[in-house]
């Protein structure tokens, strides 16, 4: 595979992923959309793609002046990455400056995702924001996980490597094979997509919804040791909430910082802070992930 195929595949899927059909103009009592699913080493659905097509499809039907602000979603069932997904969305308001949308996500005739999402015409008012860390390096400085995972002979790691569209570089070592001295709640990661985006608002939006769902339950396994191959590791994303503060783009660098407050009832809370490079705080999001382990390796 050449480095250009490299990238071009997974900006392509991203793409198709986001530009969801309108299943010919079927409507019951939800304006009915239908996307495609994006194929998975352990055929489930990513948790960030479901996310961001239920913001293009919730967006389809709000007026292209007012972006997406915020959203709260429920995963509610694990997705089959072999079928495709029909997206529902119900107009629930629409006033002078703000608009709601909820939109359920189907297969199989029942509901895998539910979200409402608000939306906003750009406005003025009072700002302000935390500030963006000084002493972070700079992501051309760091290793990418096609550099760390890529010469790895398993469908995961060359997954990890090379099919995603998004570039992740973590600030403190990685946790995809280990876990090292390193047990601290929190961790940042440099994020951007290995290609070009198209100039839509909402579309840079959604991917960024996407990719927040990549690392944002890695503070709460860091802390504990735990890696993403850590035999008999089950984990799931139960939620996820975001906020869009300012308008931003995915095709450049963002810094993902996150943390984990809390952990208990095999739950773990996660939350985020996402800063462009100009130190603007762009995004915030929340999540709590389940995180079972075998009692042998909690002893």
């Amino acid at each position: 595979m050449t480095e250009s195929t490299a990238v071009q595949e997974p900006m392509t899927t991203l793409l198709e992923l986001l530009d969801l059909s309108e299943a010919d103009g079927a409507q019951t009592d939800e304006e009915i959309f239908v996307g495609v699913s994006q194929k998975q080493p352990a055929q489930r659905v990513f948790g960030g793609q479901v996310l961001s097509q239920s913001l293009i499809a919730a967006s389809r039907t709000v007026q292209t002046n007012r972006p997406v602000h915020s959203m709260h979603g429920y995963f509610l069932r694990p997705g089959d990455a072999n079928q495709p997904i029909t997206f529902g969305v119900q107009r629930l308001r629409d006033g002078r400056s703000f608009s709601a949308r909820r939109t359920h996500a189907y297969q199989n005739g029942v509901p895998i995702l539910s979200m409402i999402a608000s939306f906003q015409i750009p406005d003025t008012g009072i700002e302000h924001q935390d500030a963006m860390p000084l002493d972070v390096p700079d992501p051309e400085t760091l290793p990418s996980a096609a550099d760390l995972l890529g010469g790895i002979d398993h469908p995961v790691a060359q997954s990890w490597a090379f099919g995603r569209p998004f570039d992740i570089r973590h600030i403190e070592s990685d946790i995809y094979l280990k876990v090292d001295d390193n047990r601290a709640a929190r961790q940042g990661v440099w994020i951007k997509t290995i290609g070009a985006m198209p100039d839509e608002p909402n579309l840079h939006r959604a991917a960024l919804a996407y990719a927040s769902d990549y690392t944002l339950l890695e503070p709460s396994l860091r802390r504990h040791g735990i890696s993403w191959i850590t035999k008999g590791l089950s984990i799931a994303s139960l939620d996820h909430a975001m906020w869009w503060h300012r308008p931003v783009r995915v095709d450049e660098w963002l810094l993902y910082l996150t943390e984990s407050p809390s952990a208990s009832g095999a739950r773990g809370l996660n939350t985020g802070k996402i800063f462009n490079r100009a130190g603007q705080l762009v995004a915030s999001v929340a999540q709590e992930g389940m995180i079972r382990l075998p009692d042998a390796t909690l002893a």
